[in-house]
Formats: C-alpha cells, sequence, structure tokens
C-alpha cells in the first residue's frame, strides 16, 4: 500500500513537471530555477545583519557639532578582510592597458585581435575582447603600432627608456542612477506615466592610475623620494593597500571588479552577484566595531596598546614617534590581529573612503535603516560638495582619528597617500544559516 502511495505521488511531481509550468491548475512557481548557494567571495567576511549605536563611544566636547550618536540597523554584507592592495590594483590598471592595447590592434587589424563592431562602424566595448589573445609586445609590428598610442613620446622619456603612457589609462562605464528613477513626478513621461529609462544613464570616463606624486607633494619638505618612485610598482610593495587612488576611481575599480565576476558567472551559467562597491559609512563603522557596540576601537578597549605594551595599530603614537607601532609609513595588510569579524587595519594604516558624501548633520536627517546620504558631486559644484566620508584613520593620524566613531572627510577628486580603500558586496538573504 505504501508503495503504490509513493508511485501515485511521483506519477504527479512528474506530471506537474511536464506542464509547462502550468501546474496542472496549480500555482507551482517557475521550475528548474538555478539553485542559489551563497559562498564567500574570495578575501572578503561575512558581516551578520545587526543595529548599534553609530558614533562616538564617549562624550565628544571639542568635536560635538559632528560627533553626534544614533542607532542604526544594518543589512547583512560581505567586506573585503584588508584594504585593496597595490597588486590588486594593478589588476585593474593592466587591464585597462591591455583592453586598449587590444582595441588599438584591433583597429589596425591585427590577426587575433579583431572586435566586432556595429552597424554603424564602431568598435564595440572592450569587455567584448578576445581575451584569449595574447599582445606580443615584444614583435616588432606590434611595437610599431602601439608606440605612439601607448607610449610615453621620445622627449618625455628618462634615458631614453620605453614607458607606457599612463595618462592614457582611461575607463569608461555607464551608471544607472536609481535614486533619481525612483523618485515619481506628475510632469515626467508620457500619458501612462512612462519614462525614458536614457535620462537616468550616464557615461563615467576616467584615467584610472594612481597619482604616485602624492607622497612627494603632500609632504613638503620631506624625503619621499623612495615611496614615490617604487610604491606602486615594486614587489616589495605588493601587499600594501594602494593609495593615491581618488574616490572616483576607487568606486571605477568596483564596477571593473563587479564585470569582472559577473562576466566570468554569466560564462559558467551561475547566477550574478551584487555590485561590488565602497561601503556606506554605517556598514563601515558597524564592521569595524566587530560586534563590540560601545567599544572606541575594533579591538575594544580605550586603550592603543595591549597587556604587554604593544600598539595595536599602524598611527601616530605618542609625541609623534611614527615607528614606535612598528611601520614608519604605510605597512604591510594584515600586519596586526583582526577585529572580531576577521577584518585587519580598519583603524590605521590607510583611511578608507566610504561612498557617502560628507555633512556633518547628517545624523538629524538620514534613515536608521542602512544610513546612507550620497550625493554624485558635478565637476562645476561647489567644494563643499564633494566632500566624501572617510573612516579608520591612517599611518599619519594621531589616536582620536583611528576610533570606530570618528567621521572626517577628503575631496572626491583628490588623491592622497594616506587614503585607501576596500570594498563590500550586499548579501541576498537575511542570514547565511538560511542556505544551509
Amino acid at each position: 500500500m505504501n508503495m503504490k502511495k509513493i508511485i501515485f505521488l511521483s506519477s504527479i511531481v512528474a506530471l506537474l513537471s511536464a506542464c509547462g509550468g502550468s501546474g496542472n491548475g496549480e500555482l507551482i512557481g517557475v521550475q528548474n530555477r538555478v539553485i542559489w548557494n551563497p559562498t564567500d567571495p574570495y578575501g572578503m567576511v561575512f558581516i551578520p545583519q545587526g543595529s548599534f549605536n553609530m558614533g562616538p563611544s564617549d562624550q565628544d566636547v571639542p568635536f560635538a557639532n559632528v560627533s553626534q550618536a544614533k542607532t542604526v540597523s544594518v543589512g547583512a554584507f560581505y567586506m573585503d578582510e584588508t584594504e585593496i592592495t597595490n597588486n590588486e590594483y594593478r589588476q585593474f590598471t593592466s587591464w585597462v592597458r591591455d583592453s586598449l592595447a587590444h582595441v588599438i590592434l584591433g583597429e589596425a587589424g591585427i590577426e587575433g585581435h579583431l572586435i566586432e563592431e556595429d552597424k554603424f562602424g564602431n568598435f564595440l566595448d572592450p569587455a567584448r575582447i578576445n581575451w584569449s589573445t595574447r599582445i606580443r609586445w615584444n614583435d616588432q609590428e606590434v611595437r610599431e603600432i602601439l608606440e605612439e598610442e601607448m607610449y610615453l613620446p621620445e622627449h618625455e622619456r628618462l634615458n631614453s627608456r620605453r614607458e607606457f603612457d599612463t595618462r592614457k589609462y582611461i575607463y569608461k562605464y555607464q551608471v544607472l542612477d536609481i535614486n533619481a528613477a525612483a523618485v515619481k513626478s506628475k510632469r515626467e513621461g508620457d500619458a501612462t506615466g512612462k519614462r525614458d529609462r536614457s535620462g537616468f544613464l550616464s557615461t563615467v570616463e576616467l584615467n584610472i592610475f594612481p597619482d604616485t606624486l602624492t607622497w612627494t607633494h603632500d609632504y613638503s619638505y620631506s624625503f619621499n623620494d623612495p615611496f614615490t618612485k617604487s610604491y606602486f610598482f615594486h614587489p616589495a610593495f605588493d601587499d600594501y593597500p594602494v593609495v593615491g587612488v581618488n574616490w572616483k576611481q576607487a568606486t571605477a575599480f568596483s564596477n571593473w571588479r563587479t564585470k569582472m565576476m559577473n562576466s566570468f558567472l554569466r560564462k559558467i551559467k551561475q547566477p550574478t552577484l551584487p555590485e561590488f562597491r565602497l561601503p556606506t559609512e554605517s556598514e563601515w563603522e558597524y564592521a569595524s566595531r566587530g560586534g563590540l557596540d560601545a567599544s572606541p576601537y575594533p579591538w575594544g578597549g580605550p586603550y592603543t596598546r595591549n597587556i604587554k605594551g604593544c600598539f595595536l595599530a599602524n598611527f601616530k603614537p605618542l609625541r609623534g614617534n611614527y615607528v614606535a607601532d612598528g611601520g614608519l609609513k604605510t605597512i604591510k595588510t594584515a600586519s596586526y590581529n583582526p577585529n572580531g569579524y576577521g577584518l585587519y587595519d580598519m583603524s590605521g594604516n590607510v583611511a578608507e573612503w566610504t561612498s557617502n558624501a560628507y555633512d556633518e548633520s547628517a545624523f538629524s536627517y538620514s534613515h536608521d535603516m542602512n544610513m546612507d546620504r550620497h550625493y554624485n558631486a558635478e565637476e562645476d559644484d561647489h567644494a563643499v560638495l564633494k566632500r566624501k566620508s572617510i573612516r579608520g584613520g591612517s599611518w599619519k593620524d594621531i589616536a582620536y582619528f583611528i576610533q570606530n566613531g570618528t567621521r572626517t572627510f577628503e575631496y572626491q577628486d583628490t588623491a592622497k597617500s594616506y587614503v585607501g580603500f576596500r570594498n563590500v558586496v550586499d548579501f541576498l538573504g537575511r542570514d547565511k544559516a538560511d542556505f544551509q
């Protein structure tokens, strides 16, 4: 009898599956969907959802106007366990360099580099390049074609050495302004209320090579030549945090990283990931606290030394004894212990860009759920509107600036030798336990 029931139920399931999604009249949803099993992106750690008290952990009288406190709730997300390193960012600059070379060689008709054209004869996005074709940099014909387009002209070369012209490392991408699209207006659209989405699309085009001279122009009358000449280029600094990258370049890197990952996932027919992006201020601070809500520093208590007297971050301790914590300037990432979530260098080493525009009174009007004040400043906007929040303090900052709740800013189009960044990715769902 039991076997008959099993056979009968199996027949029903087979029948429902064969009905082209009709479910034999029943509501069964779309069948044969890809199963989603979230895995931690490489180099990232999972930050669970939660609420916390955002702001200073103690009374801050001198900075009371920018040091308000507020209870904020944050959804789950992934975050890079360290700041983006020189070698990781170099993957971005190398991709842009190689894509330019592929396009130039394709236009010249070199076999293997031909890029598909649209109906108007325009070459398509470099993302459509055949990356399996290697660039023969030392081939005489290739060298001659790329000489004028990609290398410094002879009168700019030092000791006649052939070098890439990094001023030509231009990355181009599109942005959809979801916030603008979400604003309802009776005056927009046709009689049905429909609007042309192209009005919310914009194209960003910018040079993405770091400002390697930042070590020199940030500090006058200070010998920083070795870092200026070698920091981004030499293998000795591969695992050091990238600096000299402004907010716009960090945002472009996030866009490129998203394209790279999702292009691969589509190729293997897997669901894509949400966008890599800069963290909001609330996400950054929540992650930095590592589950310790009322602690001023990522490691807990109110002190910058451990029980053995060793400093717990790379900053400017004592009366300016830069080397007392083990590093003169930036140091290798993950040189200190992680916080409760497994994140390294949330205090010190380099300060980090967030996605948020900086406003002293943002706590007063921002939502308490995934607090986010975003504004894309235009070139002709006032400088005040170009301020972007940075968090965590750096190797050149005193202890106050490496606290979890300290807020400060830099301008979105400026690059500094003490500001880097890391990415986050939204977690799709409530918690990892839901998928186990």
